[in-house]
């Protein structure tokens, strides 16, 4: 299995899953297509969000994973493409794949396969802080195959996952953002997704080898116009 980076959680001060915002530099375009986006468990699925013009485009679908999606899940995570800005190693195999799928994926409270149709194009997933002191924010990461860069999807997947966290979440007061400081496209996906920019930690994380820079975004639930989350 790839080596994965155990010290802080996606998109914040630490990364814990396979896949952070830091992955492949994607370039969405200017004209997003219309979308229809869903959020879903493994017991119902509840549409967040449609978007209505004259483009012809596909859906878009947020959807648990199952053990069948190792072969679609391999057409990003067996890239070095994507796995460039990220804290994990290209999988090699669809023997690793499929075990992570199983033994992380699956288990994980909040990681989501970003669809078209119903075959996965990439993913997203939220992380809460690991601590008591920590449970009133979260972290988001996500990743896009390359064939489909440049076309709005993880900004859309993004948007939707922050219209309908806090509301699921009623303890989340902030979802972090972290991105490679080189990584410009990832950066444009949570700016046009209504992330707010921080700052810049400097030489923040180690890298495969080497110490990076990292910009910090976040969005909060007062954005939103939400009231104190719950507690």
């Amino acid at each position: 299995m790839p080596k994965q980076y155990r010290g802080a959680n996606q998109g914040s001060s630490i990364l814990h899953d396979m896949l952070a915002v830091k992955v492949g530099g994607h370039q969405p375009n200017q004209n997003i297509p219309p979308l229809l986006i869903t959020n879903s468990n493994a017991t119902k699925s509840t549409t967040l969000a449609s978007f209505d013009t004259n483009m012809e485009s596909p859906k878009i679908t947020l959807r648990p994973f199952n053990l069948s999606d190792v072969d679609a899940f391999m057409a990003w995570a067996g890239d070095d493409r994507v796995s460039h800005f990220a804290g994990w190693d290209t999988f090699t195999s669809n023997d690793n794949a499929l075990n992570y799928i199983r033994d992380t994926i699956i288990p994980h409270p909040w990681y989501r396969a970003i669809c078209l149709g119903d075959r996965p194009v990439g993913s997203v997933s939220v992380k809460q802080g690991p601590g008591a002191a920590d449970r009133c924010r979260a972290s988001i990461g996500y990743g896009v195959a390359h064939e489909y860069w440049g076309r709005g999807i993880a900004t859309r997947a993004v948007e939707v996952v922050v219209s309908g966290i806090f509301e699921e979440w009623p303890h989340l007061m902030r979802l972090d953002g972290l991105v490679d400081v080189e990584n410009l496209g990832s950066q444009r996906v949570v700016e046009k997704a209504g992330f707010v920019k921080e700052g810049v930690l400097r030489k923040y994380l180690v890298v495969k080898g080497r110490t990076r820079d990292m910009v910090m975004y976040s969005v909060t639930r007062d954005d939103g116009g939400d009231d104190d989350g719950l507690f």
